[in-house]
């Protein structure tokens, strides 16, 4: 008896891993779009941004100079957070964190510039707050993101 339950349990979670896998990339394609459709709608320059591996889209609007951050190091940042529709639901004048306590999609782009740079992230679902949300952030919403790195150690 004991191994049939062990058997059933197996396969219950099995399958319970397809589905969830399943759900987060049809949620990625998704993102994908209204993210596509965002910067069709909102930006001249549409080759200027490139899109990771990840599915995070990033333009470089200041490079700045010097090294740049790891995952390890503190960020001194300023930051603006819309949503695709424009509203903005977050702005920090200046504020320092360690970036690996950050949502994904900042850890994936703030090293793509040095100190005093500036990048234009807009950061799929899944790479932000998920499908759960975080406070006035909606489950699966895309977000924009400004952010000036004024320094980091």
């Amino acid at each position: 008896m004991k191994k049939y339950f062990l058997l059933f349990s197996c396969i219950i979670i099995a399958l319970s891993a397809c589905k969830k896998g399943d759900v987060v990339a049809a949620q990625a394609a998704v993102d994908d779009e209204k993210i596509q459709a965002y910067i069709q709608e909102n930006y001249v320059l549409t080759n200027g941004f490139v899109k990771d591996p990840s599915g995070v889209y990033y333009m470089i609007v200041t490079p700045g100079t010097g090294a740049y951050p790891t995952l390890t190091s503190n960020v001194k940042i300023a930051y603006t957070g819309k949503y695709l529709d424009g509203q903005t639901f977050q702005s920090a004048p200046s504020g320092t964190y360690l970036l690996s306590t950050l949502v994904q999609g900042f850890q994936i782009g703030i090293p793509h510039i040095n100190g005093l740079g500036r990048i234009i992230l807009i950061i799929p679902s899944g790479l932000g707050y998920g499908p759960a949300g975080s406070g006035s952030i909606p489950p699966n919403a895309c977000l924009v993101f400004t952010v000036d790195l004024l320094g980091f150690y």
